[in-house]
């Protein structure tokens, strides 16, 4: 079946659903197995949407598993509800990316409500890629990220609230929030010590925050500190002190 026969048989599904959902809301309907009717339909959008997407008819997909959605939480139905959104959500990425932002807030609102934090948080980064990639929305692509990172933690998901930590560091830094990405990177550089997978990258992280210290005041800088914390190889901590040294130099020579 080519794309225009799948879209026809989606269109079918789609105009059945429909009278189903109709015929459930009528008296006679409601009073024999209104709710049966209700998860007919559901089924029919939900099979209409799979059509829609072997067509690569991205709209009409996410549409469709959004009216599932709908239904499903009209039957009480909360967690096949989140996973529709979540469906539909993934169909408008390919479309429309701030139609897919809507989906998953409503499916993280469900998935919080059941207090289901750690796939909330899964679904936040979604939305923070798609503000990276599709939107370029910096500031809300890191609202996300921090949220994600909150209920990681809220889950003791440490390693996943870094990652997205470690994201929002990215950006502050080049948004020339110096601060907010220091306090992120000695964090996470602390957590990396205390894990014996984890301390070699503890040196990363705290290089990154050298540099940022540098930023904010570069004759401060802390680089004994930082060697002494997260034991900087010597090429290194002698490049720091080089770099101090030039600045303060420099700076003699101004005066």
């Amino acid at each position: 079946m080519d794309n225009s026969g799948k879209e026809k048989e989606a269109n079918a599904l789609m105009a059945e659903a429909e009278k189903k959902m109709k015929s459930s809301q009528s008296f006679f309907g409601a009073l024999f197995g209104g709710s049966s009717k209700l998860e007919e339909a559901c089924d029919m959008l939900v099979r209409a949407a799979n059509m829609y997407k072997m067509a690569k008819n991205w709209c009409a997909a996410g549409n469709a598993f959004s009216q599932a959605a709908h239904l499903h939480l009209q039957m009480q139905s909360k967690h096949d509800a989140a996973t529709n959104f979540i469906d539909a959500g993934n169909a408008f990425k390919k479309a429309d990316p701030q139609e897919a932002i809507n989906c998953l807030n409503r499916a993280i609102e469900i998935y919080t409500d059941m207090g289901r934090f750690t796939i909330a948080a899964k679904h936040h980064i979604s939305i923070a890629e798609i503000y990276e990639t599709e939107l370029v929305d910096v500031d809300k692509a890191i609202a996300h990220y921090e949220q994600a990172a909150d209920y990681y933690r809220g889950e003791e998901s440490t390693s996943s609230a870094n990652k997205c930590l470690l994201k929002v560091a990215t950006y502050a830094a080049q948004l020339e929030q110096y601060q907010k990405a220091i306090e992120i990177y000695e964090q996470v550089g602390t957590h990396a010590m205390d894990s014996t997978l984890l301390k070699y990258s503890a040196k990363d992280h705290f290089f990154k925050a050298a540099l940022c210290h540098f930023c904010v005041d570069h004759l401060n800088a802390k680089v004994k500190e930082f060697d002494t914390i997260s034991r900087l190889d010597q090429w290194l901590t002698t490049m720091l002190l080089r770099i101090k040294k030039t600045i303060q130099d420099e700076e003699s020579d101004l005066r």
